[in-house]
């Protein structure tokens, strides 16, 4: 008979970012690779059913997951009037480096390979904070995303391996894709999900996107891990 598979370890978390909390789901698979942060996009949070339905599939990956709110309620509720938040692109990235951090001092996070999912204006936040914060990101995602809006210098300066998902019918974002494309240095992909629109609402196509970043996660998550094991029983002999 075959075992069955542990359930993750789920708990909510709060985040500080400065004066403000942020509250967000950790789910630790057993054995987990690697930490993946979410950087939801405009109207969104932790609780979108599209980001939880990748967040599951990279949990079967052994791939742990962090979706948090990168607004506060109240920034919600002014952002859906206003819309003046999901665009301060500044504001998403200085919370993402918040949350990272937070991540890297936690006892049983500190040593884990960290990657970042980013959908709409979140995708330019989190090539932002990768660029920011260098070695410590491990690999990142955008689904949908504003690469661009990160800008050419972020985009080159980046150093964790990219994959860049957008829906073959998601017309004027395959081309600000493309051109993000051609700024990253680092080990990148661009995968174009046919017949797929922006929100990648078409049956099939948000499982594509889930598998493409699952396995993207999972082999530099893994390698990163295998990197670190390495070094610490180099250190330990």
């Amino acid at each position: 008979m075959n075992n069955p598979t542990p359930t993750p370890l789920a708990r909510e978390v709060r985040i500080a970012c400065g004066d403000a909390w942020l509250y967000g789901d950790l789910v630790l698979p057993a054995d987990f690779c690697g930490l993946v942060l979410f950087a939801h996009g405009s109207g969104s949070g932790r609780h979108s059913a599209r980001n939880r339905q990748v967040a599951q599939k990279l949990q079967q990956a052994g791939v742990g997951t962090l979706l948090f709110d990168l607004l506060t309620a109240q920034e919600e509720q002014i952002d859906m009037h206003t819309r003046e938040h999901r665009f301060d692109i500044a504001l998403l990235t200085r919370r993402m480096q918040d949350a990272t951090l937070w991540v890297l001092a936690q006892e049983d996070l500190q040593h884990v390979p960290i990657g970042y999912f980013g959908a709409s204006t979140g995708s330019a936040a989190a090539l932002i904070a990768a660029a920011r914060l260098g070695d410590r990101i491990s690999a990142v995602v955008s689904r949908g995303g504003r690469p661009d809006l990160a800008g050419p210098v972020a985009l080159a300066a980046v150093t964790a391996p990219t994959l860049l998902i957008v829906g073959g019918a998601d017309h004027g974002v395959i081309e600000l894709n493309e051109q993000a494309f051609e700024h990253l240095q680092c080990d990148r992909r661009l995968a174009i999900v046919p017949g797929a629109t922006h929100l990648f609402e078409e049956r099939g196509t948000l499982e594509q996107v889930a598998d493409l970043a699952a396995s993207w996660f999972a082999t530099h998550l893994k390698s990163k891990a295998a990197v670190k094991q390495a070094e610490k029983s180099g250190h330990a002999s």
